[in-house]
């Protein structure tokens, strides 16, 4: 289907953004990145809630173990590993799902 299609698009993104090592510093320094972490994880979601919400029963432990895998991937990768990171990404996937169901259930009229 092609919101699965879509999904790991962005999934794959969201790794190459994520794991790429750092050449120069970070854009946003200081904490400010967890706004990007939130805003990936919650399109991440997003496109599954509107179009599949079932599939959220296995899409958000996914994606959950997705943003922890990251973080426990990154300092190999010359990157750091932070908690609030997942953090920022869990509260996106819970924004993005609830967004997208509310969004769905828009469309669908119930």
């Amino acid at each position: 289907m092609l919101v699965y299609g879509l999904t790991a698009a962005l999934a794959s993104m969201i790794a190459l953004l994520t794991l790429l090592p750092l050449a120069a510093p970070p854009l946003a320094s200081g904490g400010g990145d967890k706004v990007y972490h939130f805003i990936a994880f919650a399109g991440l979601m997003l496109p599954v809630a509107i179009l599949q919400p079932r599939a959220l029963v296995w899409m958000i432990p996914v994606a959950l173990l997705f943003g922890a895998g990251i973080e426990i991937i990154q300092p190999y990768v010359n990157r750091s590993r932070v908690v609030a990171d997942f953090l920022a990404d869990g509260a996106g996937v819970l924004a993005g799902s609830s967004c997208g169901l509310a969004v769905h259930k828009l469309r669908v009229g119930h």
